[in-house]
């Protein structure tokens, strides 16, 4: 056990590390740029489509480098900013669906499905969930406390303070995500070694069928919602391989994993931004049971009519 604890314990120290390469950097030049006329001028050009979502400006910043990199770097520019709890969490449900695009949407192009499909359901999922929140929801108009990040008192009046304000938000942030990440990282090393992801793989082949999809793709779901796309890409694709899992079930499991992957660590690490971590996970989940599930219907439907057709052409030709 000890063994494996220690092996889990690396893998959290890596995956802080490198998360810790992306978090650093990033913070400390939002965080200096606010206090220069570049960034200013960035979002005062981008203020009108944010404004759109229910968004100010500054909210640029986090979507663009949370779907350029990922999570972790929206996160850190959401920090380095003062929003509201409503704009925070639109942001928040908007990465959950869209985030690091580049490389998790090349996961889908690995095991046969398109990335432009992938990416563009995820973006027009972050697009209409922030839309509909921003009309639905009416609170969250208190601006939100981000953890142990202390609130500045005033503005910094040189240099030096400015980059000194930039490295403490930076280290204070990679701080409370390791506190969140390496815990993540144990577990997912003791449910490998310890086989109860095959366990979960067998007990979630049930919701797989419901989803339109045969028992085979219960290792892929599995490895999504747990691990991610990212990090769970190599066993998704190992699962694909030696499961035999159908294009088909290949893409019903991409677009729900797509609007609902990583479900326990990409709902904790937006816990340190102060808003409602449930109704975000909720959204993801239900959003993706019903995409999947229409997606599977309006599909089988479509195959039926295929076959139908088919059987028809063979009969009137045998006829004749």
């Amino acid at each position: 056990m000890k063994g494996i604890l220690f092996r889990g314990l690396q893998q959290g120290l890596s995956t802080t590390w490198t998360l810790g390469k992306v978090i650093f950097p990033i913070t400390l030049i939002v965080t200096i740029l606010q206090f220069t006329p570049v960034l200013p001028w960035v979002i005062d050009k981008l203020s009108p489509v944010m404004g759109l979502l229910g968004l100010p400006g500054e909210a640029a910043m986090p979507l663009v480098l949370g779907n350029a990199l990922n999570l972790y770097a929206g996160i850190a520019a959401i920090v380095s900013f003062e929003f509201t709890v409503k704009e925070v969490f639109i942001m928040a449900v908007m990465l959950s669906f869209s985030h690091n695009l580049f490389i998790e949407s090349a996961v889908a192009s690995k095991v046969g499905v398109s990335w432009w499909l992938i990416s563009g359901i995820r973006i027009g999922l972050a697009l209409i969930a922030a839309v509909v929140i921003n009309l639905v929801w009416n609170g969250g108009a208190e601006m939100a406390q981000y953890g142990f990040i202390p609130a500045q008192a005033a503005e910094p009046e040189s240099w030096g303070g400015i980059t000194m304000l930039g490295f403490e938000t930076a280290v204070t942030t990679i701080l409370q995500l390791a506190a969140i990440v390496i815990p993540l990282m144990v577990m997912m090393q003791i449910m490998r070694e310890k086989g109860w992801l095959n366990w979960l793989s067998d007990k979630f082949a049930p919701f797989t069928k419901v989803l339109g999809m045969e028992r085979n793709t219960s290792m892929t779901m599995v490895a999504g919602l747990t691990i991610g796309l990212a990090y769970g890409a190599g066993l998704m694709i190992q699962a694909v391989k030696e499961d035999n899992v159908s294009r088909k079930d290949m893409s019903l499991a991409l677009i729900f994993l797509v609007s609902c992957h990583a479900v326990v660590e990409d709902t904790l690490v937006f816990i340190p931004l102060g808003i409602p971590v449930l109704p975000l996970l909720a959204i993801r989940l239900i959003t993706a049971i019903l995409l999947t599930v229409a997606v599977a219907f309006f599909w089988n439907r479509a195959d039926a009519k295929k076959r139908k057709e088919t059987a028809y052409e063979e009969h009137s030709y045998h006829t004749l």
